[in-house]
């Protein structure tokens, strides 16, 4: 693995140095983009807008539009926004993980100590496990301040959750939710059972990605000259439904996988 960004985590006044790394990939199939045509590989260009020619990386640059004019920025710019941020991760509060929505959380990373941070690395870790707590902290990766959250993952290693601002959440209050009445005690009785049946320990080995599987079936099936026809599946239906009679017949199937 690569690392991503150097620097230091901010306890207290112990500076942890450390390098992340990113924790996750992605698993979908490598497709290309092909004209249909002759199946040639489609190409991306970088164009002026004006004179349509291709402008060469080197010849790039970022900028901001303030009152019709653009403002050019350079990389000592973005360095001077807050020189500390940007080779500290300053954990800021320490939290019950419990306590955070995870609709805030986003990409995952790992979180490697550096030469002579060794010992206050396993120091954070295990003082995490103890209290069962998170640390929540900031800093800036590729140009753009991070909010996130460290914690021990596997009780082995600390890993850091990127979470998103309270501001890049959107509202639901704009959604037609539309007040439906409450479900009778009954129902409400048969979804508990339901849902009780059907509770487990979570394991993450028993979920796999089998649309990059079957897809690739059906790549191999037409490389051979093999075309499969589509099974035409039923609309979902919108009408109203008799929940009594959903929630029985899927209470009784639970009961012959269990048998």
């Amino acid at each position: 693995m690569r690392a991503i960004w150097n620097g230091a985590i901010g306890f207290g006044l112990v500076n942890i140095p450390i390098k992340l790394y990113s924790a996750t990939e992605e698993s979908n199939l490598d497709l290309d983009m092909l004209d249909k045509d002759d199946l040639s590989n489609i190409n991306f260009k970088r164009v002026n807008a004006n004179t349509g020619k291709e402008v060469k990386w080197e010849n790039i640059v970022k900028g901001y539009k303030l009152e019709d004019r653009y403002v050019v920025l350079t990389q000592e710019d973005f360095d001077e926004v807050n020189p500390e941020k940007s080779k500290i991760l300053n954990i800021k509060q320490f939290v019950d993980i419990n306590e955070i929505d995870s609709a805030y959380f986003e990409t995952s990373y790992f979180l490697e100590p550096q030469k002579n941070g060794e010992e206050a690395y396993k120091l954070l870790l295990k003082a995490l496990l103890k209290t069962k707590m998170a640390g929540i902290g900031t800093f800036i990766l590729r140009e753009k301040e991070i909010l996130c959250l460290i914690r021990p993952y596997q009780d082995k290693i600390l890993m850091v959750n990127r979470m998103r601002y309270p501001e890049e959440l959107r509202s639901f209050e704009d959604l037609k939710i539309p007040n439906a009445k409450n479900p009778k005690a009954e129902e409400l009785e048969m979804a508990e059972s339901l849902i009780k049946q059907r509770a487990t320990k979570f394991d993450p080995e028993k979920y796999k990605n089998t649309y990059n599987d079957d897809l690739m079936k059906i790549i191999k099936a037409k490389a051979k000259g093999k075309v499969k026809k589509v099974e035409t599946k039923e609309e979902v239906s919108a009408k109203a439904t008799d929940l009594m009679a959903q929630l029985k017949a899927s209470l009784e199937a639970g009961k012959v996988k269990v048998g």
